[in-house]
């Protein structure tokens, strides 16, 4: 059998300033270096539990059903829409970006009769605009928003469209993939009933898995369905057996993985939530200001920009693939395009978890004036 002879594997240090993932801490690495148990023993199920406990706290609820689904993030969307929607159901959906347009298509492969309240991409999807859909269509099984649209630096107010869930039947589903670890995401506060993430952005873990939280509303809605859900992989009910007291074999665990996420999660508790949150409020600004500076413009909504993914227009003088191909060959630092309809208009730049130092930032301006000058 002929033989093919590769390389070293030696990927680059970069300075991971795109939409995901972000730099990670060099003790998760550390984390992922210990050796691998298996699926069942007693030592990884209490780091599961442990992994709930934080992502509870991280969540900000006290859902009993909280884990950490053994795949990416967009397994969450996944999961999220086909474990509740049967054939024929209604989801409301707000659309105003890249994510939210995906949430469609997975609904809608689920079976759903989509209603989707469409937005322009770079503002928010109007709450009025929601709950008078929600008012229009009462049988709506889930109403679903984008809470940190990855694809164009927005910040979805949730409040007003959780209150009104909270008072029907309706399941008020959330998109924190971007959010969570880097702002506040109030779970039981703000009447979410299912909320999902990922390791690689605000939690500073190498991507692989997606936490998830399921209010007891939604729980009873599973637990009622007519029919089957139509992925045994992403069955909550068999990942409950699985993460909950009976311990039944579901899937081979990525323990490595888990390693990573119980001490990524450790490293945001010691830091604690709200000095984290603060961090990338101001480093958040203080990137706008930097980039403004250079000529570049904000695009989302002003009042409704994310902290730690901040969304710009480009200068007519920058010329977006060759600059962004310059600064990652060059200098290590890797900046977001658009993606869909602002493709070549926008970038995306992340200051998420790990990334969000002001270091960062000085790297970043310090390439840009050298190119640009």
């Amino acid at each position: 059998m002929e033989r093919w002879m590769m390389g070293d594997l030696k990927p680059p240090s970069r300075i991971l300033m795109g939409p995901g993932p972000s730099n990670v801490h060099y003790r998760v690495y550390q984390a992922m270096l210990n050796p691998v148990v298996g699926y069942l023993d007693p030592k990884i199920l209490a780091i599961m539990d442990e992994i709930s406990e934080m992502l509870r706290s991280l969540f900000q609820t006290k859902n009993r059903l909280t884990l950490a689904i053994s795949a990416t993030g967009s397994s969450g969307m996944e999961a999220s829409f086909v474990n509740f929607i049967e054939p024929g159901d209604t989801a409301i959906i707000g659309v105003n970006g890249f994510f939210a347009e995906r949430m469609t298509e997975i609904a809608a492969r689920c079976g759903a009769k989509v209603i989707r309240i469409d937005q322009d991409w770079g503002g928010i999807v109007e709450p009025e605009k929601m709950i008078k859909a929600l008012k229009e269509h009462p049988e709506a099984k889930i109403c679903a928003v984008v809470h940190a649209e990855t694809s164009t630096g927005v910040r979805q107010p949730l409040e007003e469209i959780g209150a009104y869930c909270k008072k029907v039947d309706t399941l008020f589903l959330v998109d924190a993939v971007t959010s969570l670890g880097g702002c506040e995401v109030k779970v039981d506060e703000w009447g979410i009933d299912i909320c999902y993430s990922c390791t690689q952005k605000g939690i500073s873990v190498p991507p692989g898995l997606s936490p998830i939280t399921i209010s007891p509303k939604a729980l009873d809605v599973l637990r009622s369905r007519k029919t089957k859900v139509q992925s045994f992989y992403l069955d909550l009910l068999l990942l409950e057996k699985y993460w909950g007291e009976e311990r039944v074999y579901h899937h081979t665990a990525p323990v490595s993985m888990f390693y990573a996420l119980r001490e990524g999660l450790e490293i945001i508790f010691e830091e604690g939530l709200e000095k984290r949150f603060k961090r990338h409020e101001i480093l958040g600004d203080r990137l706008k200001m930097e980039l403004e500076g250079f000529g570049f413009k904000p695009f989302a909504q002003e009042g409704y920009r994310l902290p730690m993914l901040t969304s710009v227009t480009l200068p007519d003088w920058v010329d977006d693939i060759p600059i962004r191909k310059r600064l990652l060959n060059e200098y290590n630092i890797e900046v977001g395009g658009g993606l869909g309809q602002l493709k070549g208009k926008i970038w995306r730049i992340g200051l998420m978890g790990e990334t969000c130092k002001i270091q960062s930032i000085h790297c970043l301006m310090g390439a840009l004036k050298e190119i640009l000058s």
